[in-house]
Formats: C-alpha cells, sequence, structure tokens
C-alpha cells in the first residue's frame, strides 16, 4: 500500500512538473496530493459515476473523463496551498496524463 502511495506521489509529481498549468509545491505535497486523490477517488468518485450513468451511458463512457476532471479539480480545492489547477482542461489533462504516468510507472516498477 505503501508502494501504491509512492508511485501514485511520483506520478502527481512528474505529471505537473510537464504541465506549466498545474503546481504542486513544495515536493512533498505530492505525497499529499496522491493521498487526497486517493481518497476522493475511493469515496466520493462512485457515488458521482452512478448518479452519472445515464449521461455516461449517452456518451459512450467519455463522460468519466469529465468526471476524472472534476476530481482533480476537488482534489486542488482540498488542498490550495500546495496544489494548483489553472482551470478545467488543465484538470482534464492533468487526469488523462497522470493516468498514464501512473500506468508506466507501475509497469516498470512491477518489474
Amino acid at each position: 500500500m505503501i508502494i501504491r502511495l509512492l508511485i501514485s506521489a511520483l506520478s502527481v509529481g512528474i505529471t505537473a512538473y510537464l504541465m506549466d498549468t498545474v503546481t504542486v509545491e513544495p515536493w512533498w505535497a505530492a505525497i499529499v496530493v496522491a493521498l487526497v486523490l486517493g481518497v476522493i477517488n475511493t469515496v466520493i468518485r462512485p457515488i458521482v459515476k452512478l448518479f452519472s450513468l445515464p449521461v455516461n451511458i449517452l456518451t459512450l463512457g467519455l463522460f468519466t473523463f469529465v468526471i476524472n476532471a472534476l476530481m482533480v479539480l476537488l482534489c486542488a480545492n482540498v488542498i490550495p496551498a500546495h496544489f494548483h489547477v489553472e482551470g478545467f482542461m488543465s484538470a482534464l489533462w492533468f487526469s488523462i496524463i497522470l493516468s498514464i504516468v501512473s500506468w508506466v510507472l507501475s509497469l516498470v516498477i512491477k518489474k
């Protein structure tokens, strides 16, 4: 579980480094962002996905990207001093890039 948290924190740090519109400072805030984002994705995201199921079906699952961006914005509002996202599109791209970076790091670390 600690390794998963560290992978998530490293993914948040790398993704924020790659994007000019997202900041995570200082470096240890990436761990806090990963932890808060994990809690939000575990508790709030399933409820939001359940209520948005009809829209998600109509958009063939693409509305999930919007939900992910909203979860990132919620995380940025919970940790406003250390995690800043400039807008919805930044949150959308952050969530997409974060998923890719996290997936690649998980593959690398498992090997």
